[in-house]
């Protein structure tokens, strides 16, 4: 585990494992750079580094201004790291939040990176996210935005866990279940008190989508394809 120098005052941690071509993995919500436990070791042939995004696992948080969090400043981190190890257009891969950091990392440096591996949020979504059947399944995006949430949740860790451990196996494929230690991992991470209003998606105010104020329209784009949309591992 080892730290990048400081980012608008933010240093991001890593994993850094494998000799071979670069690829960068940028996790999800809710999540950390643990996620990709399983990827990174099938990847021996690739130099992985797995960071953990602004305000995440271990690296620095603080509350503030919420373009902090916005794409282009997790990019920014993210461009940082890449540079200060030397990186050679690595491939950058992301999930979930991480998908849109590396849209945004294409968009700012593309002479920087190969290629990007995106899943879920993917642009194009669209309403659809809206419709009938999926409405019910993003309940969190609305209860996310009341005060409750931070209440009920914040320096909670059994509470906490029931939270997570719904979109670690609601959103996951039939059967799946995280294992305890790392559900254990992620509770002690995001029940610390303050940490709900940052780590909650929502009370951040979009996370993951680019800073800056938006329109009535931006801000429903945000609600449909934020990085809440498709959380899960």
């Amino acid at each position: 585990m080892s730290w990048t120098s400081a980012i608008d005052g933010f240093r991001l941690c890593y994993n850094r494992a494998g000799t071979g071509g670069a690829a960068v993995l940028l996790h999800g919500w809710p999540g950390d750079r643990s996620e990709y436990r399983g990827v990174v070791a099938r990847l021996p042939a690739m130099d992985v580094v797995v960071p953990d995004l602004r305000g995440f696992g271990a690296s620095d948080w603080r509350s503030g201004d919420p373009t902090s969090y916005g794409a282009d400043a997790q990019a920014r981190s993210v461009v940082g790291l890449i540079e200060e190890l030397g990186l050679d257009r690595p491939v950058v891969a992301g999930h979930d939040i991480g998908s849109r950091i590396a849209i945004a990392i294409a968009r700012l440096r593309p002479d920087l990176i190969r290629a990007l591996v995106l899943t879920p949020p993917l642009p194009g979504m669209g309403e659809r996210i809206l419709g009938p059947q999926a409405a019910p399944e993003f309940w969190y995006l609305s209860f996310n935005q009341l005060p409750l949430a931070v209440e009920l949740l914040d320096g909670r860790p059994d509470a906490m866990r029931v939270f997570l451990r719904h979109f670690w196996t609601h959103w996951a494929g039939p059967g799946f279940e995280p294992p305890d230690r790392h559900l254990d991992h992620l509770v002690s991470v995001y029940s610390q008190p303050g940490r709900a209003a940052g780590l909650v998606p929502g009370r951040r105010r979009r996370v993951g989508s680019g800073g800056g104020r938006a329109t009535p329209a931006a801000r429903g784009a945000d609600r449909r394809t934020d990085h809440g949309a498709l959380a899960g591992p």
